[in-house]
């Protein structure tokens, strides 16, 4: 549709005739109106009213609010499968933490008996101790130390208290250290 020059009175004239029965921009928020005040006085209005929808929308529950009541059924399978659960879980032993831990144990000097000092520390027996490999590792200047592996109960044995024992050798022992420590 062209409304011509709309410098011209003639223009603007023609403008003012097509909007007349349109209205872009009249209207109070919240106010509804029907689909005929706003486009051609020709379309009909097919939306329906306002109020309806509202009502509509509140019946759809998208995300199954907790306002129902559960049913004895329901409940009592719920209870049930509970009550499963509960004895499976009961009925599974607890999960022992072990860790590995790879110890250092230094000699004295290179005249250090080696073999000895080994079965010395493999001597510690514990609840929860299992020894494991080892191999005998330079230092420098002819010493080497003595690297054991052992797996223990985190509840029944510690660092502290390995320590302690292989540290009790001291004809042989100088020193110890935890090289590695892993959570198995």
């Amino acid at each position: 549709m062209g409304f011509g020059d709309l410098k011209t009175p003639a223009g603007l004239q023609v403008l003012n005739d097509y909007l007349a029965d349109k209205s872009y921009i009249e209207g109070l928020p919240g106010v509804k109106k029907s689909l005929g005040k706003y486009g051609p006085v020709s379309v009909a209005d097919t939306t329906g009213s306002g109020a309806a929808d509202a009502k509509d929308d509140d019946d759809i529950d998208l995300f199954g609010s907790d306002d129902e009541e559960e049913s004895e059924d329901a409940k009592r399978l719920r209870e049930e499968r509970l009550a499963q659960y509960e004895s499976k879980k009961a009925k599974k032993p607890a999960v022992v933490a072990k860790s590995s831990i790879l110890l250092d144990v230094k000699p004295w000097d290179d005249e250090t008996d080696m073999t000895k000092l080994e079965e010395c520390v493999r001597s510690i027996q514990a609840d929860g101790l299992v020894w494991g490999s080892s191999k005998l590792v330079p230092v420098g200047y002819g010493i080497k130390k003595l690297q054991i592996q052992c797996v223990v109960e985190d509840d029944k044995v510690g660092t502290d208290m390995l320590e302690e024992q292989i540290t009790a050798f001291e004809d042989y022992v100088q020193s110890m250290d935890v090289a590695a420590f892993n959570k198995i």
